[in-house]
């Protein structure tokens, strides 16, 4: 844990124009707007990075503004669990959460993995997401992702069209594991149609179908998909709360506020008997950094943001087989 000893806090934002716009349920994506928290103590350094989750209208301004008001207690010296009770989970806890943990790696000579008591880490079999677009232009989108093994599609609620794009892709891609992500856009009342045409595509995971506040409608819904809740899961408080609901649960570091806080979801979560997965906002490697250390704890893994960037940082992480791997040049490098 990091020690109590004076740091520098330095805060940027900055902004990754997308290749092409990003469409899900009820919105389209243009760009990632990103901060960034860079925390010295004069030798060494931590970095992290934060994109904030927009349905919580958690956005620069207001990651920028959190990190301001905690920026004298960061500076005089802070650790990991002193920060949980100090903000929200949000943006701006997740960003100077990853900067401590790399500042921690850096001074102590252990690796970030070491230091959250993983083995080594191994490459991550990833999702590769599709926006939500015609049926026809989704599934040349999956044939361009031709290293994919694992493919995860949006979805809007549209429940004939939802039903064309996912016999699209299914038809080109075949041989590959699909899930499908319908972000809040159905009621309860849609799910059984949905349901069938999902099993008749072999489809693995039924990622939030309901919107968030709607759990309950899910209690005793017998689904012989997984179903994963994203939006009606933020933090470790909101775990317990899944089972009889959720099948598994989706960690996103913005959402839950940090990879401190995401170890103990997905630990919480094996302990009931859930499934975990990592996901992500869509940002740079240096966001996903941080993301891979959680993902080796998850049966499943959405790795794939810096994909839908016009261009990443540099060094980037690696998509290579449909794996994902995030060396440790791109953070949590020990003694660097």
């Amino acid at each position: 844990m990091t020690s109590h000893s004076p740091l520098s806090l330095d805060l940027a934002v900055e902004s990754f124009p997308f290749a092409k716009p990003f469409r899900i349920s009820g919105h389209v994506f243009t760009d990632a707007a990103l901060v960034v928290v860079t925390l010295s103590d004069g030798e060494h350094i931590g970095r992290g990075e934060a994109s904030g989750v927009y349905y919580l209208n958690d956005d620069v301004a207001t990651m920028s503004a959190g990190i301001e008001s905690v920026r004298d207690a960061v500076s005089a010296g802070i650790t990991r669990a002193e920060l949980q009770s100090l903000l929200p989970a949000n943006g701006a806890r997740n960003a100077i959460d990853a900067a401590l943990w790399e500042l921690e790696a850096r001074r102590s000579g252990v690796p970030v993995w070491e230091l959250a008591g993983l083995p080594e880490p191994r490459p991550l079999l990833t999702t590769f997401t599709l926006g939500a677009d015609d049926p026809d232009v989704m599934a040349q989108g999956a044939l361009d992702y031709a290293q994919a093994r694992a493919l995860k599609l949006k979805l809007t609620g549209d429940l004939e069209v939802d039903i064309a794009r996912v016999q699209a892709v299914r038809a080109a891609r075949p041989e590959c594991w699909m899930g499908v992500d319908a972000n809040q856009g159905f009621e309860i009342g849609d799910l059984d149609r949905l349901v069938a045409a999902l099993v008749a595509a072999d489809v693995k995971l039924l990622e939030q179908p309901l919107a968030r506040g709607r759990e309950a409608d899910l209690t005793g819904y017998q689904c012989p998909i997984p179903i994963a809740a994203d939006e009606s899961v933020l933090t470790l408080a909101d775990v317990d709360g899944l089972v009889g609901r959720f099948d598994v649960v989706n960690i996103k570091l913005d959402k839950c506020g940090g990879l401190t806080e995401g170890l103990a979801m997905a630990r919480r979560a094996r302990e009931l008997g859930l499934g975990v997965m990592v996901g992500n906002m869509v940002s740079t490697s240096l966001a996903m950094a941080p993301a891979f250390i959680l993902g080796q704890l998850c049966d499943i893994v959405d790795l794939d943001g810096p994909i839908f960037l016009a261009a990443d940082r540099e060094p980037s992480i690696e998509y290579t087989d449909g794996n994902a791997w995030c060396g440790e040049a791109i953070w949590g490098r020990a003694g660097a």
